[in-house]
């Protein structure tokens, strides 16, 4: 299989610790860079989140880029803080953050990165998103060029049934910007697929299976282990909740998703493939992604929105990013 360039550009809180965790541990994928957004903390935050979260994936040496410390405008859909993964992003219990993570980052702003970063393999760079898009946004408004030179984009968020985390219609990360969402899907025409609010929510794992994930004998699952020490008990108590109205119980990584899809194009089982486009007025639905699956838009570029997985080979893909390979034939039960 020959080798998969990423660029992975992160809010990095619990999820996209796991969702990194499993590109590293992919044989053919290179991580050329990680670049930062703010979203799950600020985006100082997350830059320490990512380091810590290369160093428990054992690859430092990946260049990691600070970027937008806010939405393109100022405003987001909602005035409510996002803690449930703690203020910091990764619950709140790491006391060994690294004093000299500044001295670290890269003294290159993350959009100008991802712009030289593509130019210099056009054509051979994936792009993964797993945060609020607003990086994204301004590097095709510095450079209009710039989507045509990616392989292919990778989304994790919005939504396709009107069902919002972030507020009554729209998922957290369009929620977060969504003039940078509507941005990206308008004129980013390379190849992209997104990974959306439901359908992560509708394929998620057993809590059996995250039990398992959690209690492997490795240092990246003991990491794991103690990042969810404090959230999962909210998230299972109180934002299951929420899921369970619409989708059942279980747990949800969500921005593995779109990561698994990206490193083993077979996790996704079925997709449908139309033009979208992301809601910008009202007071219910800004931000929300709509699909137009009968031409209303008159939009030539279309996207593909994943519907259903494999279940077992995502869960094979996160227990391996931990460790070990899967035991349990249960993980999708």
């Amino acid at each position: 299989m020959s080798e998969k360039l990423l660029v992975i550009d992160t809010d990095c809180g619990i999820d996209d610790a796991q969702a990194i965790l499993v590109a590293l541990a992919a044989p053919h994928v290179r991580v050329l860079a990680v670049t930062c957004v703010f979203g799950n903390a600020s985006v100082d935050d997350v830059c320490q989140n990512v380091f810590k979260v290369l160093a428990v994936g054992q690859q430092e040496q990946i260049p990691v880029f600070r970027g937008s410390a806010g939405p393109l405008l100022g405003t987001t859909t909602t005035n409510d803080p996002c803690d449930h993964f703690g203020t910091d992003g990764l619950g709140d219990v790491l006391e060994d953050r690294d004093p000299r993570w500044e001295e670290k980052i890269q003294r290159e702003h993350a959009v100008t990165a991802m712009l030289h970063l593509v130019a210099e393999n056009p054509g051979k760079v994936t792009l993964v998103a797993l945060g609020p898009l607003t990086n994204l946004a301004l590097a095709v408004k510095l450079d209009p060029t710039f989507p045509g030179k990616l392989k292919e984009l990778y989304i994790m968020g919005g939504n396709i049934e009107g069902k919002g985390n972030m507020s009554l219609c729209a998922e957290f990360n369009f929620a977060m910007d969504p003039e940078a969402a509507y941005m990206v899907l308008e004129e980013f025409l390379c190849p992209t697929y997104l990974a959306t609010w439901e359908y992560a929510c509708r394929n998620a794992l057993s809590w059996e299976f995250f039990e398992e994930l959690t209690s492997q004998d490795t240092a990246a699952s003991r990491f794991m282990k103690s990042v969810t020490s404090r959230c999962w008990a909210f998230s299972r108590e109180t934002l299951s909740k929420m899921r369970d109205v619409h989708f059942g119980p279980g747990f949800v990584s969500f921005d593995s998703y779109a990561v698994a899809a990206c490193v083993d194009a077979g996790v996704v089982a079925e997709s449908v493939r139309c033009p979208v486009r992301v809601e910008l007025r009202g007071a219910m639905c800004r931000g929300m992604m709509a699909l137009d699956r009968v031409g209303r838009l008159g939009k030539k570029h279309s996207v593909t929105v994943f519907t259903k997985c494999h279940k077992d080979r995502l869960a094979r893909l996160m227990l391996e990013s931990l460790g070990h390979p899967l035991k349990s034939a249960e993980a999708g039960k």
